[in-house]
């Protein structure tokens, strides 16, 4: 309708403005008319639409908890609507005095199953009681893991030399003596020109205990478990005394006929892998001891020949065998300058080892 009276009132100027019969009207003059008309209709649409839209109040503080505190339209029809549709307070009540009061509803009982989450059914598997022994070296080995300190120092070791001393007192002395005879004594020694390693830490007094004997354990497989049984004042003893002492202790130990204190102590240990073929290892510090040796077997490795400073001349490559040693040490009694020292002196002596026979 806006639009058929805007062309309506612009066909009504353009005919009746005067202009001359030859010429056309002005292109300003029909604009500007167009402007005067475009600006008049939106004028008077504009105030059509007011005119019919309600007025805006703005209600403030007062008339918004008016509004807050008014009922709304939906909720007084709702109640309108429930109040004609439920009977009066009398009928109300002679209908529930007269209805049966409803059953008890009894409880229902709900039972809790534990969730089990198995991987394995239980066909291809049996349990068994931990023993005693197992009981206790669990016990003392994760309290060992979790309130020692450990750290870990390793050297390789020659061997040759002592292959060879073995076939010597083998053939010219009837006697034999086992590689592990030979790291006891060299360990013992060792021990005896680093005390500090032969020390333990006490936890009540918050020092250092060094002790003046070595007493080494040695670590035993039997069926029921590991044990580490005592070679008492090891640095007095002979290769053969250590061999026959370490030979009369895993026998009583695997048939369980050691007394309580041929086991319990010790001022270091020693475990020997390498009869059962293991090159390497790193081994749990067995409390109170603040030491332990993890030893495992020997490897022939091809070694560089040595080369004569002086000279220049050079060695041809040769075959060796080595093995490697592991200590596992408690940081609050051995730091690492003073394991270095333990572990250089025990390869020395294993090294050379007529040194032990002295």
């Amino acid at each position: 309708l806006l639009r058929a009276l805007y062309v309506a009132c612009f066909r009504f100027l353009f005919r009746a403005l005067p202009a001359p019969a030859d010429t056309d009207p002005p292109l300003s003059l029909c604009l500007w008319y167009n402007n005067i008309i475009f600006w008049t209709i939106t004028m008077l649409s504009t105030a059509v639409r007011l005119a019919r839209r309600p007025s805006i109040q703005f209600l403030g503080k007062e008339g918004w908890a008016a509004r807050r505190s008014a009922p709304a339209v939906g909720a007084a029809a709702a109640s309108s609507v429930g109040a004609s549709a439920t009977p009066s307070a009398p009928a109300a009540a002679t209908l529930a005095s007269s209805a049966p009061p409803p059953p008890p509803v009894a409880p229902v009982p709900v039972t809790i199953v534990p969730e089990t989450v198995t991987t394995v059914p239980p066909s291809l598997y049996s349990d068994e009681p931990a023993s005693s022994m197992r009981k206790v070296i669990s016990r003392r080995l994760t309290e060992s893991k979790s309130t020692v300190p450990h750290f870990y120092t390793s050297i390789e070791i020659p061997l040759d030399n002592i292959l060879s001393l073995r076939k010597v007192l083998q053939k010219d002395f009837e006697t034999k003596v086992s590689v592990n005879d030979f790291i006891i004594k060299a360990s013992a020694m060792a021990l005896r020109d680093v005390p500090e390693v032969n020390s333990t830490f006490d936890v009540k007094s918050q020092s250092q205990r060094t002790f003046s004997d070595v007493d080494i354990s040695v670590a035993v497989a039997t069926p029921t478990g590991l044990i580490t049984p005592i070679v008492p004042s090891t640095t007095a003893l002979t290769l053969t005394d250590i061999s026959a002492k370490v030979k009369d202790l895993a026998t009583r130990a695997r048939d369980n006929k050691l007394a309580p204190e041929e086991y319990q102590g010790g001022t270091f240990c020693i475990s020997n892998l390498g009869m059962f073929g293991i090159s390497e290892f790193s081994a749990v510090i067995n409390p109170p001891q603040g030491a332990i040796l993890a030893v495992g077997g020997g490897e022939k490795k091809i070694v560089p020949g040595k080369v004569n400073v002086e000279s220049g001349e050079k060695d041809k490559p040769r075959i060796q065998t080595t093995m490697t040693a592991r200590l596992s040490a408690d940081r609050r009694v051995v730091d690492e300058a003073t394991a270095s020292l333990f572990m250089g002196a025990l390869k020395e002596y294993l090294n050379q080892p007529k040194l032990m026979m002295l």
